[in-house]
């Protein structure tokens, strides 16, 4: 165990949108998305919503990966590799909503003792939550909510409006995110949780791509891959390049060859300068 001083790194962000159906998550989610990579084709929906990311072609060529039943953690997990081996840069996951339906389905085909299984639910379910918070890609995940209808006064008439309620997933899940938009049936957004402090005591606004560009700034505000690659780089001694690896252990596996390449250069410099020491005969 070591301590280190707190530092924000670059990230990628888990964002999560929830709403009521028709409430444009989707729609929503391709804006967010397309701000924040400004590349259609680096942009993939994995589609549980029986066709429903089509409807937005007009945006731009972003790509789609239709999940069909069962829509088990395993499936989105494996979607999810997919995308990330395609080179795709931000993924939506609509709706992660399918996921804890089929392990609610499940969990009541369990014999046995029902509160203890849900413990083998729980392992699945952190699987698939595990695979969103570490991905390498930006993640945007729907949920849909229960819906509900309220009487809203207008013009001295009544008039039903659908809302939306508690999220078809797992209680506290929304922890588990950066971001959570909750938007309603007229498509206005609203914070729940924000970690980056954007959206925090704000109004309520339409999500457009600039929603997007502001969150890539923060994403982008922190020590990145490229910062701690030059780091590495510029250092001139063993002592150098073991002070960057305990200060960022979490980039050490995607810069293995950069660690061992540098590790190799410092070796060969180091015995270069004593055969000198040796042939000036100080030492």
């Amino acid at each position: 165990m070591q301590l280190r001083q707190s530092e924000r790194k670059q990230a990628k962000i888990k964002l999560a949108i929830q709403g009521s159906s028709g409430s444009g998550k989707t729609y929503s989610a391709l804006l967010l998305a397309y701000g924040l990579i400004n590349d259609w084709n680096k942009i993939a929906i994995i589609d549980t919503e029986n066709g429903s990311a089509d409807l937005y072609a007009h945006l731009g060529s972003y790509q789609v990966l239709s999940l069909k039943p069962p829509y088990s953690p395993e499936r989105y997990v494996q979607a999810i590799e997919t995308c990330v081996k395609s080179g795709i840069e931000c993924i939506i996951i609509d709706s992660i909503s399918h996921c804890w339906e089929f392990l609610l389905e499940y969990h009541s085909s369990l014999a046995g003792n029902s509160f203890a299984n849900w413990a083998i639910v729980g392992k699945r379910q952190n699987r698939f939550v595990d695979a969103i918070l570490q991905c390498q890609a930006h993640i945007i995940a729907t949920m849909r909510t229960k819906q509900d209808y309220v009487l809203n006064q207008k013009d001295g008439k009544y008039i039903p409006e659908k809302v939306g309620l508690k999220s078809v997933q797992r209680d506290g899940l929304d922890y588990e995110f950066t971001i959570v938009f909750d938007i309603d049936s007229k498509h206005f957004t609203k914070a729940s949780k924000d970690r980056t402090g954007l959206f925090t005591d704000k109004p309520e606004f339409i999500v457009t791509s600039n929603t997007g560009k502001e969150i890539l700034d923060w994403c982008n505000s922190g020590i990145g891959l490229k910062e701690v690659k030059a780091m590495i780089e510029s250092s001139t001694s063993m002592e150098d390049l073991i002070a960057i690896y305990k200060k960022y252990p979490t980039w050490y596996n995607l810069l293995e060859k950069e660690y061992s390449l540098k590790k190799q250069l410092l070796q060969v410099n180091q015995n270069i300068e004593s055969s000198k020491i040796l042939q000036n005969g100080t030492l």
